[in-house]
């Protein structure tokens, strides 16, 4: 008898905790995450996907209903950015008729936002730096807030006559145009929640409640670029690991208090400056692995489940990145041998992952089916795996690969 989509939407969410649990669930669970797959092979443009939410909403339900994951990611908080990149003029992305062609996904512009002299500024006060410098530099709209004064020493009859700079013509426009992107954000978001909402119905829960950086790579990405963060590690070690401290609380208070008030535990956490091939591994053991612990830790103590996903290789960071509670945590590994890991990180962790993109974009089934019994075998023996691609779905991967991945698991994964 064919089961219901609350009977099914139960099993997912059961299969998914069981093996983050390193419990043995009733299969390997599969949380295939794509990005612009499901509207590639719908037809619809990137471009259209970013713009149009009823095409972007059609694809992605043809695509749950067809594949039939056990997971799914929200496709309006990562693809329907189209209207509030353009209207905010983005400097940190080119996107679809944007520096990008109408066929290609959005690409982030990694720059050099916060200057090596700037650090004393953010320390100081991080919020006055974000308004008043970040978000002008980043953001072509928003130039105008450079005009504002510093708040901080406001107070008395300074907040009312503070309110003056917001008179400023520049300044009235580019806060004029936050209200109208604010109004399109709430639109896009309340779409993504009905969305949700409609998958429950359907049987489909989502993977994770929410995206947040590592205090490194949050530095390195959207303030000072990978090229300045790899040279202060050595010309300003002290100001980069104060920053890093400063940023860390930041970061896990927003990301418990949005994971808790989804109602999703999983908080997703891309790592992409500690691999192998960024840093030495006394860097790591310095800069990076103390304050991602701490994230992680932060997120353990609040009931949450923190996903790791270790891009590149982290070979050499095995035995460190183990140093948690065991079944409280998924690790998604991209290019590292998910064979050794079973060795070293078996017992502590969920093991996620890892067909390679290669295989699903030029390979053929049979190579996909032969991948995922080797990993079903090994990684999988005992429980406490579950399947993925390398890097999720690639957007350019062939429609009877991702078939087989899905299909074989759900067959032959199963726990007898």
């Amino acid at each position: 008898m064919d089961k219901s989509p609350e009977q099914l939407y139960k099993e997912r969410i059961k299969r998914v905790e069981d093996a983050t649990q390193l419990k043995v669930p009733d299969r390997v669970p599969i949380m295939a995450t794509p990005h612009f797959f499901p509207t590639n092979i719908a037809g619809v443009t990137c471009e259209d996907a970013m713009y149009d939410y009823d095409k972007l909403e059609t694809a992605w339900e043809k695509y749950l209903l067809d594949f039939q994951p056990d997971t799914y990611p929200n496709p309006y908080h990562r693809i329907a950015l189209g209207p509030l990149m353009e209207s905010l003029d983005s400097r940190q992305f080119r996107w679809p008729g944007h520096g990008v062609s109408p066929d290609h996904t959005y690409q982030f512009v990694e720059e050099e936002h916060l200057k090596a002299n700037d650090y004393d500024a953010f320390l100081f006060d991080p919020s006055d730096y974000i308004l008043r410098t970040y978000l002008p530099r980043i953001c072509g709209a928003l130039e105008p807030l450079r005009m504002l004064p510093h708040y901080g020493e406001f107070g008395y009859s300074r907040v009312i006559t503070g309110a003056s700079a917001f008179g400023i013509p520049e300044v009235a426009q580019a806060i004029e145009i936050l209200i109208k992107t604010g109004s399109e954000a709430q639109n896009m978001l309340s779409r993504a929640r009905s969305f949700a909402s409609e998958m429950t119905t359907l049987g489909f829960p989502t993977d994770f409640s929410m995206t947040c950086n590592a205090p490194f790579d949050y530095i390195g990405n959207c303030f000072r670029g990978t090229r300045g963060i790899m040279l202060d590690m050595y010309r300003y070690p002290d100001k980069l690991l104060d920053t890093i401290d400063k940023v860390l609380p930041m970061i896990a208070n927003s990301s418990i208090y949005a994971a808790k008030k989804s109602g999703n535990p999983r908080i997703f956490i891309p790592l992409h400056k500690g691999a192998d091939s960024f840093m030495s591994l006394e860097q790591f053991k310095n800069f990076y692995w103390p304050s991602l612990k701490k994230l992680v830790m932060s997120f353990i103590n609040e009931g949450l489940t923190p996903c790791l996903f270790f891009e590149g290789q982290c070979i050499s960071r095995l035995e460190i990145i183990g140093d948690i509670p065991a079944g409280k945590a998924i690790y998604w590994f991209e290019h590292t041998d998910l064979f050794t890991v079973k060795k070293a990180l078996g017992s502590r962790v969920c093991i996620k992952g890892n067909v390679p993109a290669s295989m699903l974009c030029t390979g053929s089934p049979l190579e996909v089916k032969d991948y995922c019994k080797k990993l079903i075998d090994v990684v999988g023996k005992g429980g406490g795996f579950i399947l993925d691609g390398a890097n999720g779905i690639p957007d350019e991967a062939r429609v009877e690969n991702v078939k087989a991945m899905i299909d074989f698991t759900k067959e032959y994964g199963v726990y007898r």
